[in-house]
């Protein structure tokens, strides 16, 4: 059984990927920052089917928290096998108008807690010579998004992580992967109105809006032996809109 801790587990994609990693009896560690209910609620879901979930709180923007988290981790399953970079907030607004508050929670969130959560969970896939690392970026990381630069410069330095990271850990086993999705329908895009959904849909080659499970298909397949072969790529879950 491997030991997964999903960061931002507690909805939308973070729940979505949970409940696909408990289904292949995985024993899933579910990070939350303020969502308790809506953790201990999938947690409760996935011990009814008879399925290891553990909710631990912690904010990834602060390392002490992250380290306290990992410290908990390591006393009770030794490590993680499997980290899924996924915590994540949102926020439009002008360039002109971000605050210096605005843009270190989003890069403190995004990019250092990404950070903070691979350096905590290195040493024991080192020690295992095995490990799998899902970040997840963002499209607009790849290219772009307006009235979101905060948003798009931490996901792109998400990506950038993953492709230095990926080389300097590949001979210990260990693969280091980002998945970038494409607009899904999670409570990040609930601010969007349904206009502009139409038009981000007319956009989408396949014509549809994501899903998390979607996203959480691509997340499985990377933790997984079939891309065991597969390291510092950026898997983009899109329908088409980047290519």
């Amino acid at each position: 059984m491997r030991t997964v801790l999903i960061t931002g587990a507690a909805g939308g994609i973070g729940a979505a990927a949970a409940e696909a990693f408990a289904a292949q009896e995985d024993r899933v560690l579910l990070n939350y920052r303020r969502s308790e209910q809506a953790a201990r609620s999938l947690e409760e879901r996935l011990l009814q089917k008879g399925q290891e979930a553990y909710c631990l709180q912690a904010d990834v923007s602060d390392p002490q928290q992250v380290r306290r988290m990992f410290d908990i981790i390591e006393a009770n399953w030794g490590g993680v096998d499997v980290l899924v970079n996924n915590a994540g907030i949102a926020q439009i607004k002008l360039f002109t108008d971000l605050t210096d508050e605005d843009w270190n929670r989003m890069i403190g969130v995004h990019l250092n807690g990404t950070f903070y959560c691979c350096r905590a969970a290195l040493p024991y896939m080192i020690r295992q010579h095995e490990g799998r690392i899902i970040n997840i970026s963002s499209m607009w990381g790849q290219i772009g998004g307006s009235c979101e630069v905060h948003y798009s410069a931490a996901k792109a330095g998400v990506i950038g992580l993953t492709k230095a990271l990926a080389k300097e850990e590949g001979l210990s086993g260990i693969t280091v992967n980002c998945v970038a999705p494409g607009v899904i329908r999670t409570n990040m895009t609930a601010e969007l109105t349904e206009e502009d959904i139409a038009v981000l849909r007319a956009e989408t080659p396949t014509g549809s809006i994501g899903t998390p499970e979607d996203v959480a298909r691509a997340i499985l397949f990377l933790a997984g032996q079939d891309a065991s072969f597969i390291t510092g790529q950026i898997l983009a879950v899109n329908g088409g809109f980047v290519t």
